[in-house]
């Protein structure tokens, strides 16, 4: 059964700078997820990160199907009889109205939809280290309704253990895709060629591969694992291993060699 809750009006937690003040709404949300006068209304959604403010509230990152990455001051749900205590909860399917102008949203309602395993063990280590990509990769409040998907799709595949290492490769990849940093795969920039499977290639981060060389310090990968990625394919232990080390370099560029906690976790499990 579904459980819904209402943030209390009387929540006495000063809101954070940006926080628009604004007191939840008292009509009933429409059907479906749609803005209003800087309302939002249950918009598909997951708690990526949450951290306490105030001794009742919480300030929670939220990926959103339509908005992106939220920030969002969640009122009074710290409070022994908020039933938001239980439905906050990380990889689990939401629906989430909020209200503000500024770059801090108000949560207004939150409901859980169910429907997703919940992530155990290893599997949630990796839903982590996917919530620490996003946090670190994606900006706030830029949509990309294909990353949606993709993040569903890993934490249905995670929380069922279903080749977890392909889901993360896939998941790593959609996330450069989306947010624009990723090349072609498949075409050899410095031929202007396609990819042949039987050579050895290194991904420059910024214009995509290009034919190994001996001086080269990047992975160096095979045409055929390149094109097995394009295609989603990782079921040769080639492909599973030299991708899992072209994203490694591939993300450590983008993120500008900031480390990643959760990888460090996973590595020292030999997990990733």
């Amino acid at each position: 059964m579904a459980m819904t809750d209402r943030l209390e009006e009387g929540d006495t937690a000063q809101p954070m700078a940006g926080t628009a003040g604004e007191s939840p709404s008292r009509k009933q949300a429409p059907a479906s997820s749609r803005a209003s006068a800087f309302r939002i209304y249950h918009q598909p959604g997951f708690v990526l990160h949450s951290r306490p403010y105030s001794e009742s509230s919480l300030v929670m990152e939220v990926f959103t199907r339509d908005h992106g990455r939220v920030v969002m001051l969640a009122k009074g749900v710290r409070r022994p009889g908020s039933q938001l205590r239980s439905v906050l909860q990380t990889f689990q399917p939401l629906e989430v109205s909020w209200t503000g102008k500024s770059e801090m949203k108000t949560l207004t309602a939150a409901e859980w939809v169910g429907g997703m395993q919940p992530l155990e063990n290893d599997a949630l280590l990796y839903g982590f280290y996917l919530n620490e990509l996003l946090m670190k990769l994606l900006a706030r409040e830029d949509p990309h309704q294909g990353l949606y998907d993709a993040y569903v799709t890993a934490l249905t595949r995670l929380s069922g253990m279903d080749a977890a290492q392909s889901a993360l490769r896939m998941f790593e990849l959609a996330l450069l895709k989306e947010t624009g940093v990723a090349s072609d795969l498949s075409m050899d920039v410095q031929n202007q060629a396609p990819v042949q499977p039987d050579r050895m290639y290194v991904v420059d981060p910024e214009s995509g591969p290009r034919p190994a060389g001996e001086m080269d310090e990047a992975p160096q990968v095979s045409g055929r694992t390149l094109l097995d990625m394009v295609q989603g394919d990782y079921t040769h232990a080639v492909t599973q291993q030299q991708s899992k080390l072209l994203m490694r370099y591939l993300l450590a560029h983008h993120l500008n060699g900031v480390p990643l906690q959760t990888r460090k976790i996973l590595m020292d499990l030999r997990a990733l």
